[in-house]
């Protein structure tokens, strides 16, 4: 069931678990010197599923926390509909004006995540790091690379263990890709 998930602790399901092998599958050759996530438990998990395939350690970082949803946090688009209308409404149409009763704004957001990669690029420059993070804080970083405002957010998508590959600070190389996910399936498929 859809909820405003945000800052709610919630593991992964075993679906998500599957995502999180075959991503870290996808990345095991790769050449990447560090991993950074969300310290939630659904990002821990993915991220420890990656780090483990290259031999790291996963560094958590607060500033890829999940959007802070406040009072509609665990509630399911028609609860957060039914109580707050207003609020519910200007997310779905205009996403820049919202500031979640007890939560943040997405410019609150993307300023926390922009400092933060900005300090990640200079103390790795040269390298290539894995983010993971959370599907709004995806799509306020690539609005940021793609230089779009905020309210350009639903034109952005991002599925479950897509991989996003950007040059910092405004040159994107791949967006949304889920290769690993339809082949890993495929092969399942094929050998049930």
């Amino acid at each position: 069931m859809e909820r405003f998930r945000g800052r709610a602790d919630i593991p992964l399901n075993e679906t998500g678990l599957a995502q999180a092998e075959a991503l870290a599958c996808h990345l095991a050759s790769w050449p990447i010197a560090a991993v950074y996530s969300s310290p939630l438990q659904r990002t821990m998990d993915t991220a420890k599923a990656i780090a483990r395939e290259l031999a790291l350690e996963v560094k958590p970082l607060e500033a890829l926390l999940d959007i802070d949803y406040g009072a509609l946090q665990r509630l399911t688009p028609e609860e957060a509909e039914q109580r707050y209308p207003y609020i519910y409404l200007q997310w779905l149409r205009e996403p820049h004006l919202v500031h979640f009763p007890q939560g943040e704004s997405l410019a609150q957001l993307r300023e926390r995540v922009l400092k933060s990669v900005r300090e990640l690029a200079e103390s790795h420059q040269g390298e290539t790091v894995v983010l993971v993070g959370h599907k709004i804080v995806n799509k306020m970083l690539l609005c940021a690379v793609l230089g779009l405002d905020n309210s350009h957010i639903w034109q952005i998508e991002q599925d479950q263990a897509a991989v996003n590959i950007f040059e910092w600070p405004s040159y994107l190389v791949l967006l949304n890709d889920t290769c690993h996910l339809s082949s890993r399936q495929e092969n399942a498929t094929m050998y049930s």
